[in-house]
């Protein structure tokens, strides 16, 4: 009899290093083990989450922190207060294959402050601001393109004219890229606001907390 059959016998009970299982999954650079199957090639997708959460310090540092470690690629995040005193409405809008969706959500749900999380169907009633700082060397052809966009000019002076337009994310793209002829300067852009068409609840909360 061999010295580690020995050791066996006379220790714990159980399978040889070589025939225990393994836990599926890699790990990626942060040493967080990967589902598998979130490996396997699928095409992304853009998608948008919605999350009701409690209104308390840390949440969304949370919710960011989570999608960092995860290495979920977030395009915009927004939050705002809800119906609800107390509750705050988190709306990611994210690129990911099936898998990454399906974990994003998972994780997301996870976190003590997400009362309800859902992913928003194909056409939600989805809203975002831009403001953009031009050139204003020409406020007649800078307010043109602003009524094209059914915008608002905020500030206007002999150097710089500031402009506001609210539309979904085509509008803004659009609006953008006419913008560009004069030189934008500066943009800060609110990334979507999004709910459930129709009589859909975007979220479902019950009595304890509304």
């Amino acid at each position: 009899m061999s010295r580690n059959q020995n050791v066996r016998r006379d220790g714990l009970e159980g399978p040889e290093p070589g025939d225990r299982s393994r836990p599926l999954g890699r790990r990626n650079a942060q040493g967080i083990r990967v589902d598998p199957a979130v490996g396997v090639e699928h095409e992304p997708r853009r998608t948008i989450i919605s999350a009701y959460v409690e209104d308390e310090p840390g949440v969304l540092a949370g919710v960011s922190g989570l999608f960092h470690r995860r290495q979920f690629n977030i395009e915009s995040l927004s939050v705002g207060p809800t119906q609800n005193e107390g509750y705050s409405r988190i709306t990611l809008v994210i690129e990911e294959p099936e898998p990454g969706i399906d974990q994003a959500k998972k994780q997301l749900g996870k976190l003590l402050p997400v009362v309800h999380v859902r992913e928003l169907d194909a056409d939600p009633v989805a809203r975002e601001l831009v403001i953009l700082k031009v050139n204003g060397e020409e406020p007649a052809s800078v307010q043109s393109i602003t009524e094209m966009y059914d915008g608002e000019t905020l500030d206007a002076g002999p150097e710089t004219i500031t402009v506001q337009i609210t539309g979904d994310e085509g509008k803004i793209d659009d609006a953008i890229d006419a913008y560009e002829q004069f030189g934008i300067r500066e943009i800060a852009r609110t990334g979507q606001a999004a709910l459930a068409r129709g009589a859909a609840e975007t979220a479902r909360v019950d009595d304890t907390h509304t």
